[in-house]
């Protein structure tokens, strides 16, 4: 894989553990973006008025084409945060009600969440998930453990941030949905990191990042909501598309899209991304990735003296593996890991527990993830930012 490093950005003196965080932009895809950025500049009165529909309807197209959706049933976001408070504002909540979730997503949609269930006077259900994962059978028993007749939704992430685990949605949406619940599945990482087919997944509203593990620019990512309940949400921002004096077919597209002056650059730069993906044969890149991650999984956690998160297989790891550790701060370690051994690697708080996650792509080696043991080991040594269960008992 090592041969496809030259074609990121990326600063060559800095190991690059941390891909999952932000992504990494390709130099083709980043001119793709710039391209976009100078045609608007060159003439921005013809390409936000004019032209913007009609790249923005190719590059939705391209999209639904590669998520397996109906191009007018997805809408651009920045980001899946901007995405589900899309939903939750909307969402008509009663006192009492519930959102059925798990105590293991993103700290950022648990706040949100938090928001709006508290103004409406409902209730965030975050269900505890036992860890280690045994099964996906497990998994699935402790998450509709929290169901109660005050359930009115799940969210759920398909591919869970801090402890890097992948998530049998596919089930768990099945039977929400024969229990007549709303499912809201929460797919940041998901994109250009394991297939995803909305067709086959049924989820009723599905948010994803582009510029994570599909290699797109910054601040692109997508909203998918099923036709039927598109006329549910309104837009965080009330604009052109409200009463629009050429309304479009579709609502949903006509209040999310319409936005008036904003750079939609980076939504763009879709379907040069996929086709950088199918030219260097990223299924191959993925598969590879998945192997390394995997080889080296059990290494690290017998090195901090943990237990894997969940069994080492396809089945809840992709590119990214979560090393539960015990830090002194998990600040303290992130920086000297970074200013002493030039690492770039999460070192993650959620709850009372803390993880280390490195994330593997198509720049990465076993070269990388030997400097992350070396660099361990010493700290491990030398100083007290990491307490080993060894060296506790002696």
């Amino acid at each position: 894989m090592s041969i496809l490093k030259d074609k990121f950005l990326l600063n060559p003196e800095i190991t690059y553990l941390n891909f999952g965080s932000f992504g990494a932009c390709p130099k083709v895809i980043f001119e793709d973006y710039q391209k976009w950025q100078r045609e608007l500049e060159v003439e921005p009165a013809q390409f936000i008025t004019v032209n913007s529909p009609v790249y923005l309807k190719g590059a939705r197209e391209a999209l639904a084409n590669y998520i397996h959706c109906a191009a007018d049933d997805l809408v651009y976001v920045t980001n899946p945060s901007y995405a589900i408070n899309i939903i939750a504002k909307s969402l008509k909540l009663n006192s009492g009600d519930e959102i059925l979730s798990t105590d293991l997503e993103y700290g950022a949609l648990d706040r949100t969440w938090n928001y709006y269930t508290k103004q409406a006077k409902a209730k965030y259900v975050r269900q505890k998930i036992h860890l280690p994962l045994v099964s996906k059978e497990k998994l699935i028993e402790d998450f509709f453990a929290g169901l109660s007749s005050k359930t009115k939704a799940i969210f759920i992430s398909h591919i869970t941030s801090s402890t890097a685990l992948i998530l049998p949605v596919k089930e768990i949406c099945a039977i929400a949905k024969q229990k007549g619940l709303l499912t809201i599945v929460d797919g940041a990482h998901v994109p250009g990191h394991i297939d995803l087919n909305l067709s086959e997944l049924e989820a009723d509203i599905y948010t994803g990042a582009c510029h994570k593990w599909m290699l797109t620019a910054k601040g692109c990512s997508f909203l998918y909501v099923k036709k039927e309940l598109q006329e549910l949400f309104d837009p965080l921002v009330v604009s052109w598309g409200y009463e629009a004096d050429s309304p479009s077919s579709s609502q949903f597209l006509d209040y999310h899209q319409m936005q008036g002056t904003r750079d939609i650059s980076a939504f763009l730069t879709v379907p040069r991304a996929i086709a950088f993906l199918k030219e260097n044969d990223w299924k191959t890149v993925a598969s590879d990735s998945r192997a390394l991650v995997q080889k080296n999984a059990q290494f690290f956690c017998d090195l901090v003296g943990a237990q894997p998160l969940c069994p080492i297989t396809d089945e809840f790891l992709g590119q990214m593996f979560s090393i539960p550790i015990n830090p002194l701060s998990a600040e303290r370690l992130q920086r000297y890991l970074f200013q002493t051994y030039n690492i770039e690697i999460p070192v993650m708080v959620h709850g009372e527990s803390t993880y280390l996650r490195y994330s593997i792509n198509a720049f990465n080696t076993q070269k990388d993830l030997d400097h992350l043991s070396i660099a361990l080991k010493e700290i491990i040594e030398v100083t007290d930012f990491i307490a080993v269960p060894e060296r506790l008992n002696k």
